[in-house]
């Protein structure tokens, strides 16, 4: 939601929020009663088998899939449709942004004000939706993660008749959160101890009655950190399970609350400087500073777009400038390290902006050659120890990506040309004086002491 703001500052000013508490009451509670804080063992039962095959972090490949462009009706059928197309990706998880009922008061039709966090929303489909979702998805190998967003609900969400579950002002009327224009949302107080309950149990809800396997959280930097320790805590001890929490944000403590991964924007702002005219050194650079603040055996999601780049920004084919640098920013991404993300669109080169506030069903069938390139670029990947988890050994340029890393007996070489014209690069003797073969065509490459780099070419080689 990061990118929501600057959209949201225009929208602003069409309308003017002032809410009374009674106003606010009486436009709740239509749909559903308020909740009922936990109390006692958890209500729910294990819905199928949990999964048993969670990839380990430095095996992970996700996928965001924005259900509104994913599929020409936009619900979870239309997901499940395409796991085989997913899958051929060497994707092992994909990230459902949020499928909850929208609220309408102050609407701007964003899944990320949630009415009901206990509920499908009908544009989406049903539980039963869902839960056959998990059960493809889990049969071909792929867990399931849900978009969670603990940091507001809705302004006719239930729990708005709960007063003390939100932030207030000094005249006591519920705000939306402090520091941004979202004004479609409320904020939650979690200095309320019933609310975090009340949050954790929705949370198992999703996990036993739908038998999925994780949480990409929203927001997470806004959300305080012993909420997100206590939360993980009590999802953990759920038996049985192994479960994938991803913070969006950056800040160091997710990790001691018990994140497994957050978001690397460092990394792509540094990507993005870089295919732009920057220096290509800084990649690894921020690669190691990033990862000086990763406990070991967590890792950083690399991306070169999601779904607020895309709706906000721009598409990766017009942010690196065509097809070709769009996919040496994703080799790039992807090699250097960290756990790769690709969103719904991005392998078949989208050049227009992907919204999420509105249905904008993705054309499939455009660029396949880019489509073709991606799924050989992942092939290589999931079938690659030393490309995945080698020592590096970094040579980059002003120009170009240069690193090696080895395993064992094993070496992996990535050069990569950040740059929309020919690039001669000088290759150091510990690359040119032995044998590659190139990982996507199986030729053989021989490197002199200097080397000609076309537009945006990359070159991923073995040994």
């Amino acid at each position: 939601m990061i990118k929501q703001v600057e959209l949201w500052k225009r929208m602003a000013t069409s309308f003017v929020v002032i809410f009374m508490l009674a106003m606010i009451v009486a436009g709740c509670g239509k749909e559903s009663d308020p909740p009922k804080p936990p109390d006692g063992p958890d209500p729910y039962e294990q819905y199928g088998t949990p999964f048993q095959d969670i990839p380990a972090l430095d095996e992970m490949v996700m996928y965001e899939v924005n259900l509104r462009a994913f599929s020409v009706n936009g619900d979870l059928d239309g997901v499940r449709a395409r796991l085989d197309e997913i899958k051929a990706l060497g994707v092992n998880v994909i990230w459902l942004m949020p499928i909850h009922p929208i609220g309408t008061v102050n609407s701007v039709n964003s899944p990320y004000s949630v009415k009901d966090f206990k509920a499908v929303g009908a544009e989406y489909g049903t539980l039963n939706d869902l839960r056959a979702l998990t059960d493809e998805a889990h049969a071909k190998g792929i867990a399931v993660m849900m978009d969670w967003i603990a940091n507001h609900t809705s302004w006719d969400n239930a729990w708005i008749t709960h007063p003390t579950w939100y932030t207030q002002d000094g005249s006591g009327n519920i705000i939306h959160p402090p520091g941004t224009n979202w004004l479609d949302v409320a904020d939650l107080d979690f200095d309320n101890s019933t609310m975090r309950k009340t949050m954790i149990d929705a949370m198992k809800y999703w996990v036993l009655e739908a038998n999925v396997d994780g949480f990409r959280c929203d927001y997470a930097d806004g959300v305080p950190f012993d909420f997100w320790k206590q939360a993980i805590d009590s999802l953990n001890a759920v038996p049985n399970r192994d479960l994938i929490f991803l913070a969006e944000g950056d800040r160091p403590d997710h990790f001691q609350a018990g994140f497994d991964l957050n978001f690397s924007w460092e990394f792509y702002g540094k990507l993005i400087n870089a295919f732009d005219g920057q220096s290509a050194n800084a990649l690894y650079t921020t690669h190691v500073s990033e990862y000086q603040n990763v406990p070991v055996g967590k890792q950083k999601l690399r991306f070169t777009t999601n779904h607020d780049e895309s709706a906000w920004n721009n598409s990766p084919v017009v942010i690196f400038h065509g097809k070709q640098g769009a996919l040496a920013a994703s080799v790039a991404s992807i090699f250097i390290g960290g756990v790769p993300l690709l969103y719904s669109g991005q392998e078949v080169g989208r050049a227009t902006t992907t919204p999420f506030f509105t249905k904008s069903p993705i054309s499939w069938n455009e660029n396949p050659d880019m489509l073709q390139a991606y799924k050989d670029i992942m092939g290589f990947y999931g079938q690659s120890d030393v490309a995945r988890k080698g020592t590096i050994e970094d040579y980059s340029t002003n120009e170009a990506v240069v690193l090696t890393k080895t395993l064992g007996e094993d070496a992996f070489l990535l050069i990569v040309n950040t740059r929309n014209a020919t690039v001669g690069i000088s290759i150091p003797v510990e690359i040119s004086n032995l044998n590659w073969t190139n990982a996507l065509t199986n030729d053989t490459l021989q490197f002199g002491a200097n080397v000609q780099l076309t537009n945006y070419q990359y070159i991923l080689a073995k040994r």
